[in-house]
């Protein structure tokens, strides 16, 4: 499992329609869940996608929480699932992979990034 937090300067909803926009470029990428949470001039945004990583014959996912609470956008992702058989939580770097990609769609694409 891989985890990372960090801001960008795109509003929550930007920020997940890029790692959206990303993930969806893969062959087997594709968003399984999208949830947005409006109130007042805060926004949370949730995302659960998932895709094929041949390393390791299965499917990880990535999960995005995007949020503007603190009067600045902060994106957490989790890169998880991957591994092989029942017990055998080694994914072979599928999530760290998975979600990298996730933070460099924000980050590349933001002015500030």
């Amino acid at each position: 499992m891989e985890k990372r937090d960090f801001y960008v300067t795109v509003d929550p909803s930007r920020a997940a329609d890029l790692v959206m926009d990303e993930i969806s470029r893969s062959v087997s990428g594709r968003l399984v869940d999208h949830y947005t949470r409006n109130c007042g001039h805060r926004t949370s945004v949730v995302l659960v996608m998932e895709k094929y990583f041949m390393r390791t014959g299965n499917r990880a996912t990535l999960t995005l929480v995007a949020d503007n609470f603190e009067g600045k956008t902060k994106v957490h992702l989790t890169g998880s699932g991957g591994g092989e058989g029942a017990f055998l939580r080694f994914d072979w770097g599928a999530g760290a992979s998975f979600s990298e990609t996730g933070e460099r769609a924000c980050t590349v694409s933001d002015p500030a990034g």
